[in-house]
């Protein structure tokens, strides 16, 4: 099916002021039914997001003292191992609240690493790492899967220091509580169309090895992922540059796939999308959902993977050729990531309550399960997207109808190349390919997204194939 749509030439907008709506709108889109811009079960689902839930859950995972990876696994109070069961009991009890729609499982490997015995000795080792997965299946593709992940591990001064209190309240108790909280907020309303998967991973202040073991299970059972949000940190305001502010937060994102991953036959580099690959495109479907659905708060996007010299848990996905981004804070507070609990010359250290403020942590659960629900009732993003328009007036894009039962049709965005968000876009129904006449495909750049009938569109789709 083809769809043709007439833009007329900026020089003569003000002679044809009259007519610019008629040929911007063809008669057979007139008479489409044009899904709503917003879904009211959102606004319900951020309403119902709890800062005493949050605050509950950072407390509670802060006074098991310390969950260093190769902490205590016995204790029922204290260490990695009380903590981990206290998340499974939790998602239980949440599934058990809505008569087992959730799925609710460990997921475990080893990793190896060095350890010293005495100074100077050195000794391979390794460590159980085990992840607790919630997953609520969705109803028409069961095998797409949204992602949200908090981090259950902290450290002190030491990554490998086992025994010295490290309660992490914001990093990471206050990522882990949010992925909980949505957990509540989602599974009162599922479930979605697509699955969503609520997870607590391990071994992050080591070497990301949670989310390695995690993003190897979904290669190897061929999950399509269509989205990872890795919260980590959210539940801070003041910054170590003194600026305390709580109204906006950061999406970090790679630009485009890793060399392995990119699509045969296409260059980022010669054909652009040098920042629009799948990541990209989540981090801005996170800023137009925070847009759209939230006041007085905004998602600055960052153009890099994570903050500089550092990691996180979305970058094992990142890696195994999956979008994720991170979600956070706008203003860290060094003094209080990855030190011990102490006073210095007047001056505190450690990763204590105090420094968590919870309508924050509340808050930007709100954003991830906003997020999670748009994507989760959203058909899944259209494939094969292809663009042509070479020395023509005109630029056309085609791609790969979906059989999502809740599919209205699909939109076509477009935005200078210099924009960092999509800037334009048109609603085109049920059609396969679609010409925007007098849009010159060298001056602009193209991505399309499927819309559901309720209104929620899939990330979009950036085109990586050319076609005459």
């Amino acid at each position: 099916m083809k769809h043709r749509s007439l833009v007329p030439h900026a020089c003569t907008v003000t002679a044809l002021a009259a007519a610019v709506a008629a040929f911007a709108t063809p008669t057979s889109a007139q008479s489409m039914q044009v899904p709503p811009a917003s879904d009211p079960l959102i606004h319900e689902i951020i309403d119902a997001a709890s800062p005493d839930r949050v605050e509950a859950d950072i407390r509670t995972l802060a006074g098991f003292g310390t969950r260093n990876t190769f902490s205590d696994t016995l204790s029922t109070t204290r260490g990695i191992g009380a903590a981990r069961r206290w998340i499974k009991s939790e998602f239980d009890a949440i599934s058990a609240a809505c008569g087992g729609c959730l799925e609710v499982r460990y997921q475990s490997g080893y990793r190896s690493y060095t350890r010293r015995t005495q100074p100077g000795e050195q000794v391979p080792d390794s460590v159980k790492v085990v992840n607790v997965i919630a997953t609520m299946p969705g109803t028409v593709n069961p095998n797409s899967y949204v992602i949200v992940s908090g981090d259950i591990d902290s450290r002190a001064s030491s990554g490998s220091d086992a025994e010295t209190d490290a309660p992490g309240a914001n990093d990471n108790a206050s990522g882990m509580a949010g992925a909980i909280e949505a957990a509540r907020l989602l599974t009162e309303h599922g479930p979605f169309a697509n699955s969503v998967v609520f997870v607590g991973l391990s071994g992050e202040e080591q070497g990301l090895w949670g989310g390695e073991i995690m993003a190897e299970e979904a290669v190897e059972q061929d999950w399509d992922i269509i989205g990872v949000l890795n919260n980590d940190m959210i539940g801070n305001i003041a910054g170590i540059d003194g600026v305390v502010d709580n109204t906006v937060f950061r999406v970090f994102s790679q630009a485009t796939p890793l060399e392995e991953y990119q699509p045969d036959g296409w260059s980022y580099r010669r054909h652009g999308g040098e920042v629009d690959g799948p990541s990209r495109q989540l981090a801005r479907y996170v800023d137009r959902i925070t847009e759209t659905y939230f006041v007085n708060l905004d998602a600055k996007m960052i153009y890099r993977l994570d903050r500089f010299g550092r990691g996180g848990h979305h970058t094992p996905f990142n890696n195994a050729g999956f979008p994720g981004v991170r979600i956070m804070e706008a203003h860290e507070h060094y003094d209080r990531q990855h030190q011990d609990i102490r006073v210095e010359d007047g001056r505190e250290f450690g990763d204590v309550i105090e420094g968590v403020d919870f309508d924050f942590a509340a808050r930007m659960t709100a954003v991830n399960a906003a997020v999670l629900t748009a994507v989760a009732q959203a058909p899944t993003p259209p494939a094969e997207v292809g663009i042509a328009g070479a020395v023509r007036p005109s630029t056309r894009l085609r791609w790969t109808m979906g059989d999502d039962a809740n599919l209205a049709g699909y939109k076509v965005y477009w935005r200078d190349t210099t924009e960092p968000q999509w800037t334009h876009s048109r609603f085109v129904g049920m059609v396969d390919e679609y010409e925007l006449t007098n849009l010159v495909i060298d001056n602009y750049l193209f991505g399309v997204a499927a819309v559901s009938v309720d209104g929620n569109e899939s990330p979009v789709s950036f085109p990586t194939s050319r076609f005459r």
